[in-house]
């Protein structure tokens, strides 16, 4: 499974700030921002392009404009807090969303909500979810997107474990994950170390 570690200093700048427990819940925010846009920027490398033509004020120019359909597709509720990086790169994009709730003690992802657009099969599809810990509740969005037909599925991940690559590898190993960095792993309650915390908390405010 080809898995990308995004290595641009922005990002890390981002991810350092992130990471930090002593950032601020309106700090995080702009960060987490910021390191979504860097990172989205870098899994639509090779979007589809067309050839096109511009009248400038100065005459004509030649360039390229995106052709492809795209659909982001955030899981909720911190797959949210990357999303409006994601509209401002590709405001064209259409919009799903997939809720999955994680047992605490199990670690088992449960579904509550699931929103795709339709013609996810001729979508270039992006599904941002910042945290990659037991690839439970990515393999479970996963099968959803797989479900509704979609075929070109990238993965955007703020921080991922060991254990969630390999069970993303396993189920679904054409799926792109693109994340800046693979930490140590897991502990006994199942978040990554070192990691950040809880990505849904510390960006609303909830810890």
């Amino acid at each position: 499974m080809p898995v990308h570690i995004v290595e641009h200093p922005l990002v890390h700048d981002a991810l350092v700030i992130l990471r930090e427990a002593r950032t601020p819940p309106e700090l995080f925010r702009r960060m987490a921002v910021r390191i979504s846009l860097l990172l989205a920027a870098e899994a639509t490398r090779d979007l589809p392009a067309a050839s096109v033509t511009v009248s400038t004020p100065l005459g004509p120019a030649e360039g390229r404009r995106v052709s492809g359909e795209v659909v982001v597709v955030p899981v909720l509720r911190a797959g949210l807090g990357m999303l409006d990086a994601v509209l401002e790169l590709i405001p064209s994009a259409r919009v799903g969303h997939i809720g999955l709730q994680r047992d605490e003690l199990t670690a088992v992802a449960s579904r509550y909500y699931s929103k795709l657009p339709p013609t996810l099969g001729e979508s270039f599809v992006l599904m941002i979810d910042p945290m990659l810990a037991t690839g439970g509740s990515a393999v479970a969005a996963l099968d959803l997107l797989r479900e509704a037909g979609a075929r070109n599925v990238r993965m955007i991940c703020i921080v991922s474990a060991p254990e969630g690559i390999a069970l993303v590898e396993q189920h679904h190993p054409d799926v792109h994950i693109y994340t800046p960095v693979v930490d140590d792993g897991l502990n006994d309650h199942k978040f990554i170390v070192p990691g950040l915390g809880d990505f849904g908390d510390r960006l609303y405010g909830t810890q």
